[in-house]
């Protein structure tokens, strides 16, 4: 018989009841140290007090009205966004799913309203993650992904990672833009070059085409600056914003150029939830802590300190991991051992870490987390490395 919750999920067999900060407390009272952060959505931890106090207030106050009317808290953070980024515009929704499927609706109704309705396809990366909806396990691309699920929504074109003689050979008088996670979070925590964002942003600006950047995993805060791609100073036209902007309540955004948003006129596009006082006034609160420049400079310094512990990690366990990559505090351990044996080692250790491709683990942690908690997470980690290989010499 079908259990009630739809068994699409391989769960560990584990049951938190409690967040406090950068730990999470388990129905037995075990306490975890969280380095996966729900998948990089908690960026200020559990239970954050300026969070909790910003939704209270707005709890107590108004939950919904739909988007018939104007929402000032919806306002104030499409403001703060603007203000804080390359756009000039901003459209709220739930998810990163949800923000996949406008980004791919506002290149295309760009185009078709410039008068070149052929303009459609849309050239993506393999080993991308763009969400699970027919819009997002296309730009993917992925057979895992698609399987079963078939007819594809067309007019997606996929190029290796990293081959730039693909990609020139992929674009054609029916593209209509490129779109890419300037960090790979499912692919494996991979960083695109800065000079290869750069090179996009003038190859986009040469074929008259647009860029997307998908920073719904590497955004707000987690690889040091509010967004990863102002690392190399390249700036999209469109942008999938997600997870971190809620700190941990269902808020997604697509930001765009008022150029590339021109064709998204009223009756274009809508959502019932999407920027709903609730989730915008957990956003500002997000936003006006992890947009501080002091904030960025605390990720970006724990950064450094947790990636220098986690090479003597690497170095003290050879037969278990490879190699440390990632940016900020979006890292991942490339491991010799199976990665989900790794994951699975933690849960005995107390500690939480995420599996992602190339057999890698990804190590998504608070940006709040402390340095004492720094140093706790690598210990726990090395208890579970520990562990995993003594399985490896018995097997």
């Amino acid at each position: 018989m079908i259990p009630s919750v739809l068994p699409t999920y391989n769960r560990a067999p584990l049951s938190f009841v409690k967040g406090e900060g950068a730990w999470l407390i388990e129905a037995d009272g075990r306490r975890f140290l969280d380095l996966g952060a729900g998948i990089a959505v908690n960026a200020l931890g559990h239970a954050h007090p300026a969070l909790v106090a910003a939704l209270t207030e707005q709890a107590g106050a108004l939950w919904h009205t739909s988007n018939l009317y104007q929402i000032p808290k919806q306002q104030e953070l499409a403001d703060k966004l603007v203000a804080e980024t390359f756009a000039d515009t901003a459209f709220f929704c739930n998810s990163g799913t949800e923000a996949c499927e406008l980004a791919v609706k506002m290149c295309r109704k760009y185009f078709h309203d410039k008068g070149q309705p052929e303009r459609t396809d849309i050239i993506a990366f393999q080993g991308s993650f763009h969400g699970r909806s027919s819009a997002g396990i296309a730009a993917a691309g992925s057979e895992k992904m698609t399987k079963g699920f078939g007819p594809l929504l067309p007019g997606f074109k996929h190029v290796p990672f990293g081959d730039h003689d693909a990609l020139h050979a992929a674009i054609d008088e029916n593209t209509a833009a490129i779109l890419l996670e300037p960090v790979l979070g499912e692919g494996g925590i991979k960083p695109v070059p800065d000079q290869c964002l750069k090179g996009l942003r003038d190859l986009c600006d040469e074929k008259g085409i647009l860029l997307i950047f998908d920073e719904v995993q590497c955004g707000m805060g987690r690889t040091g600056k509010l967004f990863a791609h102002e690392w190399s100073g390249a700036t999209p036209d469109i942008m999938m914003v997600a997870k971190g902007i809620g700190g941990g309540f269902p808020l997604g955004a697509v930001l765009a150029t008022e150029e590339a948003a021109r064709g998204m006129t009223a009756g274009t596009h809508g959502s019932t939830y999407g920027g709903n006082p609730l989730g915008c006034a957990v956003g500002c609160a997000v936003m006006d802590i992890v947009a501080d420049a002091g904030f960025l400079h605390e990720v970006n310094r724990k950064a450094g300190l947790f990636r220098q512990k986690l090479e003597g990690l690497v170095a003290a366990h050879p037969e278990v991991f490879k190699g440390v990559r990632g940016s900020g505090l979006m890292l991942g351990l490339e491991c010799v051992a199976t990665n989900t044996d790794v994951v699975a080692a933690g849960y005995d250790a107390e500690v939480t870490v995420v599996p992602a491709a190339e057999n890698v683990v990804r190590l998504l942690p608070p940006l709040i987390i402390s340095d004492d908690e720094i140093g706790e997470a690598v210990a726990r980690l090395d208890k579970a490395a520990t562990a995993v290989k003594t399985a490896l010499a018995e097997a």
